[in-house]
């Protein structure tokens, strides 16, 4: 027997597409049912049907929107009508949070239809350009989702220079010690000026980057262990708990749910 799907079903599945960049995540595609999660960047959720998203921040009430705005490290819980989400994720360290947009300093659903509707808009753009050109044809992040480019922070360059050595490679070990000696540091004062600058400890930021890592790897095969070493992590137990601990699902629902997501880098 042929299952057929729909053309709703078949243009669903077609929307499901990813866009990593150092500094930036586009993402629409399945939400699933999320624990709570913590990410480590400015995180921005559009309903992409314009139906009201759920989210309840650390220890508070649910609230509703169409467009939801989480600041980097804030715990929250995400719920949708439907199965589809559309997100926005901006790296902490790449902006200066002294000249963020203003929606991006919110915290909780934010009434900014317009900017919902760039995002929608953005996104069929972005599937329009993927059909016709491939990744080579997409344009600015910014200048697509924001209109402008975000103003970046004046980092210290000792310790822009170990964002840029994990940021390159986050699977690779990056121990305090070692970082600090490479830019001629203290360990104590390293943590200390890492944590002023970057508005994080240097444990939290290499933990956030370790499991983003794993966007990179969701539509390969492989067991997960295998994923698990060659993202950094020394077993598929700790790997399991950290991602979960990231995102809120285990990292086989977030394989399971990316099979048919088209992931851009």
């Amino acid at each position: 027997m042929t299952i057929r799907r729909s053309a709703t079903e078949e243009q669903r599945t077609d929307d499901r597409l990813m866009w990593l960049t150092p500094s930036r995540v586009f993402y629409a595609g399945l939400l699933g049912a999320t624990g709570p999660r913590s990410l480590g960047g400015h995180g921005v959720y559009v309903s992409p049907s314009g139906r009201p998203l759920r989210m309840r921040l650390a220890g508070g009430s649910w609230q509703s929107g169409e467009l939801l705005v989480v600041p980097a490290r804030v715990p929250h819980l995400v719920a949708a009508e439907g199965p589809m989400v559309i997100s926005l994720l901006v790296e902490s360290e790449s902006v200066d949070p002294a000249r963020l947009p203003a929606l991006l300093r919110q915290c909780g659903p934010a009434d900014a239809p317009d900017f919902a509707r760039r995002v929608r808009d953005g996104h069929a753009r972005l599937i329009a350009i993927a059909q016709r050109e491939g990744l080579q044809g997409f344009p600015d992040f910014d200048g697509l989702f924001f209109g402008a480019t975000l103003a970046p922070p004046v980092l210290d360059p000792r310790i822009r220079a170990v964002v840029a050595r994990i940021n390159a490679d986050p699977a690779a070990p990056s121990p305090a010690q070692a970082c600090a000696d490479a830019v001629g540091l203290s360990f104590s004062r390293f943590l200390h000026l890492f944590k002023e600058e970057t508005g994080v400890t240097f444990r939290a930021f290499r933990a956030w980057k370790r499991a983003r890592g794993l966007l990179h790897h969701v539509r390969r095969g492989g067991s997960l262990t295998d994923i698990a070493l060659d993202t950094g992590y020394p077993d598929s137990t700790h790997f399991s708990h950290s991602i979960r601990q990231v995102y809120g699902l285990r990292p086989s629902d977030i394989l399971a749910g990316s099979r048919r997501l088209a992931v851009h880098r």
